[in-house]
């Protein structure tokens, strides 16, 4: 059940597409938005929308991920109908495509202030003009509207995200999200599904590394997946099947090969030697961390709430599996919550065979049901812990937190006061994951999200060489050399095995510069260092302005989200930073027009530019070999492989480290507002 429900306004009945939702005009008030299918109302009168076909296009390469869909749908009823189209935000996802086929006709989005995009949209819909609208619902969904939708016809949607890539220990991870997050009851029960595509679902996947690739994989999907390898890093995957019910998330997995060194990775954009550059710093610590070899305490806080249903039996498997590694020198406790928490193994235990035996069939026992005080649960996990040992929680749930204590500060408050790490595996689409990284963050742990579609053994498996492994300590990330602004909070804080750290950033001009990981590793201090030179000129990947501009907004929302920035404040840098960007965020929307009715208007199509330069890039990038970005070869920052479970080394971009709180101070509003000049005059926005 969700602590917040979004109604949809509008005129009527809900069809989804996948993940993706149509409310089309039938003359009653909206629901909450679902995902998993096509839905109308219990009772419409009108005939569902069917799915004909649903193909999804995605480039991941190097450093971040693109995302294409096109889906057309027909609608087989009498009448021309509104439509809202709603999908889960991909984490870190940044929207910046729309464009709507309409009677052979193709109109684009512009990113304007949320109030504005909207009054524009009402106002062209009443003429009876063409026209959409594409606006984000906080963590949960992105929603589009089109109108009209033509009866007896078919209808075309197209857009365009971007996303830093799940990496972790050398694994990669990508999530095409279709299933339904189970968060939402009134939506569940006021909708009737419908998740068949008449035709045909597929996806492809390309996949470009500069370091070898030793496997993919596609999870439940290896039949109906043909595997291309084209280089040692460079692979093509297409998935297809005919009439399939979209009702399971899409995962690709992809592992870089062994023996791969600690390194250092840039990947900067500047268009112009007198415009500010953008950059991505990437280090890979290529340390030797020693397993904990004395006994540890564990903490299992497991959410069996409602919102949970559909997602416990995978939080079962995982389990099990984290307690069969567990040794017989460790302890363990067993935490769940629903509407209170409850302490399932009574206190702390020995993981001897027959208690641990005992316990995986407790938790096996366990039906979801009741609201969620995650709040409770981890309160209750945080008594009695012993000083004189490790102590690691693992916290496993949707953080759809809605009963007892749900504001973010306190449980920031509560993490703060306790030497632990916590290890959090967020469950489902629809999840809490701005919750579920203060509380990691806080705790100076880290969150991964998982899917019921994923390899569960893989991801405990990447989790416990953290657990098990000691760490480095109060770390801290510096550039040195040249002018950086606008960056990702250098205190690092603790740094796993396997884990990078990703700094995103801002940079006057080019030049040498020193990045030093500083940080105490058994009590001693270390430096890590290289020397290299930030490009004076770059045009390779212009996106990754959006990526920064993303990045940053996650930052200001996190701030905002304990307290530690005033709301008006917050809301105004986003909407800069998104109009600036030309990203949809919770105080911008995208409007999708004519190029008649933005003329008329006067509206500036500095959308329409970034993407020219966008698609140009990727052009030249396409004609290219696949670009190291690897600038620490000279001057090596590690002298060891980096660290795998299994022992061997490799590793590259994991977006769960870049998510480290960004300092807000030295924010200057007016700086975005010139930025926006600038692109209205036509030049690209630094």
């Amino acid at each position: 059940m969700n602590a917040k429900q979004h109604t949809v306004v509008g005129r009527s009945s809900l069809v989804a597409v996948g993940s993706l939702a149509l409310l089309c005009s039938m003359g009653m008030p909206a629901g909450p938005a679902m995902a998993g299918g096509t839905l109308t109302p219990v009772g419409s009168p009108h005939q569902p929308v069917q799915i004909l076909d649903h193909h999804v296009d995605v480039v991941l390469n190097n450093g971040f991920a693109r995302t294409e869909v096109i889906q057309s749908f027909y609608n087989p009823n009498d009448t021309d109908l509104e439509a809202v189209y709603a999908f889960p935000v991909p984490k870190s996802a940044s929207l910046s495509e729309v464009t709507i086929y309409i009677d052979e006709r193709e109109i684009h989005g512009e990113v304007l202030p949320k109030d504005e995009a909207e009054q524009i949209y009402e106002e062209e819909k009443d003429k009876g003009n063409d026209a959409g609208l594409a606006k984000k619902n906080t963590y949960q969904t992105f929603e589009f509207r089109v109108h009209p939708v033509r009866a007896n016809a078919e209808t075309r949607l197209r857009f365009v995200y971007y996303q830093p890539i799940e990496l972790d220990t050398g694994v990669g991870r990508y999530v095409y999200p279709l299933e339904d997050g189970g968060t939402d009851e009134v939506g569940a029960s006021f909708w009737l599904p419908n998740e068949k595509v008449e035709g045909t679902f597929s996806v492809d996947v390309e996949i470009k590394y500069a370091y070898a690739i030793d496997d993919v994989r596609v999870p439940g999907l290896e039949a109906a997946t043909l595997t291309e390898k084209l280089d040692e890093g460079h692979y093509r995957l297409r998935t297809e099947t005919q009439e399939a019910a979209l009702n399971r998330d899409f995962v690709v997995y992809y592992r870089l090969a062994d023996g791969l060194p600690g390194r250092v990775e840039l990947i900067a954009y500047r268009d112009a030697p007198d415009h500010p550059g953008t950059f991505m710093l990437v280090v890979t610590p290529g340390l030797d961390l020693q397993p904990i070899t004395w006994g540890a305490d564990y903490i299992f806080v497991l959410d069996k709430s409602g919102s949970m249903k559909g997602k416990l039996g995978t939080l079962v498997r995982g389990v099990a599996k984290s307690l069969g590694e567990l040794r017989g020198e460790d302890r363990f406790r067993i935490i769940t919550f629903d509407s209170r928490a409850r302490d399932l193994t009574r206190g702390w235990i020995t993981a001897s065979v027959s208690n641990v035996q005992s316990a995986i069939k407790d938790v096996e026992s366990l039906s979801a049901g009741g609201s969620t005080n995650m709040y409770e649960g981890l309160e209750l996990a945080l008594r009695d812990l012993h000083d004189d040992r490790a102590t690691s929680v693992v916290l496993v749930t949707d953080a759809v937190t809605n009963t007892g204590i749900v504001d973010p500060a306190a449980f920031q408050k509560l993490m703060a006061q306790y030497d632990i790490r916590l290890f959090g595996f967020l469950m489902g689409n629809s999840a809490n994951w701005p919750l579920m990284r203060v509380v990691a963050e806080t705790s100076g742990g880290f969150y991964a999200s998982v899917s019921n579609a994923d390899d569960i053994i893989g991801q405990i498996l990447l989790a416990k060489s953290k657990i098990t492994h000691e760490c480095l300590h109060d770390a801290q990330l510096s550039v040195r050399g040249v002018k950086t602004f606008d960056v990702t909070d250098p205190a690092v804080g603790k740094v796993y095995r396997g884990q990078q750290l990703v700094l995103f950033g801002r940079y006057a001009e080019g030049g040498e510069a020193t990045v030093a990981l500083e940080a105490r590793l058994t009590g001693e201090d270390r430096t890590y260092s290289t020397t290299f030179s930030f490009p004076d000129t770059d045009t390779e990947n212009p996106e990754l302005e959006r990526l920064w501009a993303m990045n940053r907004i996650e930052a200001i929302e996190a701030l905002q989200l304990v307290g530690a920035v005033p709301p008006s404040e917050a809301e105004e840098a986003i909407e800069d930073l998104g109009v600036a960007y030309q990203l949809v965020t919770d105080e911008t929307s995208m409007v999708v027009l004519s190029d008649e009715a933005f003329a008329q208007r006067g509206i500036d199509r500095a959308n329409q530019r970034r993407i020219a330069w966008e698609q140009q890039a990727r052009s030249v990038r396409d004609s290219q070999p696949v670009r190291n970005h690897r600038v620490d070869r000279q001057q090596p920052m590690f002298q060891h492989p980096s660290p795998r479970p299994s022992g061997g080394g490799g590793g590259a971009f994991d977006p769960f480290s870049a998510i480290a709180a960004i300092g807000f101070a030295g924010w200057v509003a007016s700086r975005i507002r010139r930025q926006r000049r600038a692109a209205s005059e036509g030049r690209q926005v630094s």
